[in-house]
């Protein structure tokens, strides 16, 4: 026969009803424990996938895109570089994942060199007979898809957390996939739709030189892109290809009314906010445009110096999507595409079992019932082990 102290049967009495103070929370609606006193337990159990039930979804994170986005960021580095120089060349572009140009004088080729091997530290630089190729070294391109994935996993954590998920289960898996578990959640329609946006905005001067018909025929200068209007998908909108003000400086962001219309206001940090005011300050009467996942939202005239480091972003906007858009600039933009490889949705298995297994129907007070009988049964098996 097994023979417990007493003293060990207090410290099983003890637990138990510790467990039961604290396991009561359970009994009452989530509204009820926050008014609860601080010195009272007012924790909820929180149920993962297997006992609540909820959504499973398996991303990727194409992490190429940064990779595409650095050397493009190279090539325009490449052609400032050469004309401030007065070196002539052509051919300047991207091909096969590097960077190549051809010198037109054999006797600038050198110079070239010399200049562009400086442009950025991660990357190889060759010399084939005037034509010069930049490439990214291997320890670069991992460091970059590294941090891609790392970046990805915490604006992804960020964005759910703003649409009030409880206890979501976010890891890295593999070198460029992304695991969420949303307990609870059955259709997570909502939260793909903010997880399937980059969200990348940047601010970048419209190029009034450019016409419509040139756009039409494909006469784009360099240092300028074409690219879709929100509002109207058939039109396209020239821009310098410089970024002016980046998004990644937005320290908060919310939707508001203007003139009884949906709009979203945004705030910059200090330095946002001062190349903000530079920008507007030197460019008065020009157009500012907006850009988000590579559309033109809004391309506003500026009527005059924004020092505040604050503004408004108007569109045709409904509630909702001034909502989604106020949420995804204040969580962060992306930085590369996220595909979803697998959806599915996870029904509570093991909880259903075990309470088939106790025979009691599917409420709070036996979630509470059960889980106090498995802690009593840890607590018993652990004390069989001192004892």
């Amino acid at each position: 026969m097994v023979y417990f102290a007493k003293w060990k049967i207090a410290v099983v009495i003890a637990v138990c009803l510790l467990g039961v103070a604290f396991a009561a929370p359970n009994l009452l609606d989530r509204k009820t424990t926050e008014n609860l006193p601080g010195w009272l337990p007012n924790q909820q159990i929180s149920l993962g996938l297997d006992l609540r039930g909820g959504s499973h979804l398996l991303l990727e994170v194409e992490a190429q895109t940064v990779i595409n986005e650095r050397l493009e960021s190279i090539v325009d580095s490449i052609r400032q570089t050469l004309r401030s120089e007065r070196i002539r060349y052509t051919g300047l572009g991207i091909q096969d994942s590097k960077v190549t140009v051809q010198i037109k004088k054999p006797d600038q080729v050198q110079q070239a060199y010399d200049l562009l091997r400086k442009i950025d530290t991660g990357t190889e630089t060759v010399n084939e007979n005037g034509k010069i190729s930049i490439t990214m070294t291997e320890e670069a391109v991992l460091k970059a898809k590294r941090s891609a994935v790392e970046q990805s996993i915490e604006i992804v954590r960020r964005r759910i957390d703003e649409t009030g998920t409880k206890e979501p289960n976010i890891q890295r898996q593999g070198d460029d996939r992304i695991l969420i578990q949303l307990p609870g959640i059955d259709n997570p329609e909502d939260v793909k739709r903010l997880l399937g946006k980059t969200a990348k905005m940047t601010f970048h001067l419209v190029n009034h030189t450019v016409t419509p018909e040139d756009i039409l025929a494909g006469r784009i200068p360099p240092g300028t892109i074409a690219l879709p209007d929100a509002e109207n998908e058939s039109a396209k909108i020239a821009v310098r290809r410089k970024v002016e003000v980046s998004g990644d400086m937005l320290i908060d962001s919310q939707p508001t009314f203007q003139d009884a219309q949906p709009v979203v206001s945004f705030t910059f940090n200090a330095l946002g906010g001062k190349k903000f005011g530079q920008v507007t300050s030197k460019n008065v009467n020009r157009r500012l445009a907006i850009v988000l996942d590579g559309k033109v939202i809004s391309a506003p005239n500026i009527q005059g110096p924004i020092l505040g480091g604050s503004g408004i972003i108007t569109g045709r906007f409904s509630v909702q999507e001034a909502n989604d858009l106020s949420l995804l600039l204040r969580a962060g933009a992306l930085p590369a595409p996220l595909v979803i490889l697998e959806e599915r949705t996870v029904g509570p298995g093991l909880g259903l079992i075990l309470l088939r297994r106790v025979k009691l129907p599917r409420s709070s007070v036996c979630w509470v019932l059960s889980s106090l009988w498995l802690q009593v049964m840890d607590v018993l098996g652990f004390m069989q082990i001192l004892h």
